[in-house]
């Protein structure tokens, strides 16, 4: 007990490491104009291909090599996978922003959510029906995608009142909770719409969630991954490279179907091979 009290302690350290950087990014920012600090130089296509790299490396490594490795070179490929979920949450509130039709929008998300649920629970060796095995990881990051988008919707409807718009707010990331990345997943699509155009704001309210998620994280789950989902942080210059475009897609690679199909299929893939290696066993947290 003493020793994981010592590690917890350990990620706590590092986790305030993490917030002191973070603290002086934003001191050196401080003052000047974000659109003027950087050359925007990467198009939403481009983002989304690099959170594909990323998302697809942790998801490999997590499969063969299972249940939390503390192999250093293993910690720095889950460090670079933490790049992907939030190029993801921004991308969704962008598109909620230009979609023409939002209900469309919510459906192909509704959708690829349940397809999701399945293709991730299959990949990582979690059962179906949730709560079966833990409160944690028990569907897709997809999830809580669909939910931020529902809560913009919310927060932008005339009909509601104020008070009617909390309540839902609370109650769409209460829903979210079970998810990977849970509800600072959706919080974050959330604030990054409704923050949008402001991107120290955006980027303050990010790390605030995932500080909340990697604390939870250490404590209940796994204290040197609790550090490392603050990794997150490191996409940062990518994000405030995003030049506002959606960009060209190259023989089919980058299209809007290619992300929303690529994500459920490069799961099976992972599930196969999770089986191919360990057999039908668990290889983390919900499985």
């Amino acid at each position: 007990m003493k020793e994981k009290f010592l590690d917890i302690k350990e990620s706590f350290l590092e986790i305030k490491e993490s917030f002191l950087e973070i603290k002086e990014m934003f001191l050196d920012i401080k003052g000047k104009d974000l659109e003027e600090e950087m050359e925007k130089k990467l198009t939403g296509t481009q983002l989304k291909l690099i959170a594909l790299v990323s998302m697809t490396t942790d998801h490999l490594v997590s499969v063969i090599y299972p249940n939390y490795p503390t192999a250093w070179y293993l910690v720095l490929l889950h460090i670079f996978g933490r790049l992907a979920a939030p190029i993801f949450w921004y991308m969704t509130a962008e598109g909620y922003h230009h979609t023409k039709n939002v209900k469309k929008y919510l459906f192909r998300l509704a959708l690829f959510s349940l397809i999701g649920h399945f293709a991730y629970n299959f990949a990582f060796g979690i059962p179906f029906i949730p709560f079966k095995t833990s409160i944690f990881n028990q569907t897709s990051v997809i999830l809580p995608l669909f939910l931020g988008v529902l809560g913009l919707c919310v927060l932008d409807s005339q009909k509601l009142k104020q008070w009617q718009k909390t309540f839902l707010i609370f109650f769409l990331s209460f829903l979210a909770f079970p998810a990977d990345w849970s509800s600072p997943g959706f919080l974050a699509v959330i604030y990054f719409g409704q923050n949008r155009g402001n991107f120290k704001k955006q980027m303050l309210y990010m790390f605030l969630w995932i500080f909340l998620y990697a604390t939870i994280y250490a404590i209940f789950i796994n204290p040197l991954y609790g550090a490392v989902q603050m990794g997150v942080l490191l996409v940062i210059p990518l994000l405030r490279a995003y030049n506002g475009e959606r960009g060209q897609a190259f023989f089919g690679i980058g299209s809007k179907y290619f992300f929303y199909w690529y994500y459920p299929l490069h799961l099976v893939l992972c599930g196969i091979i999770r089986i191919a290696l360990h057999g039908n066993i668990g290889v983390m947290i919900g499985g």
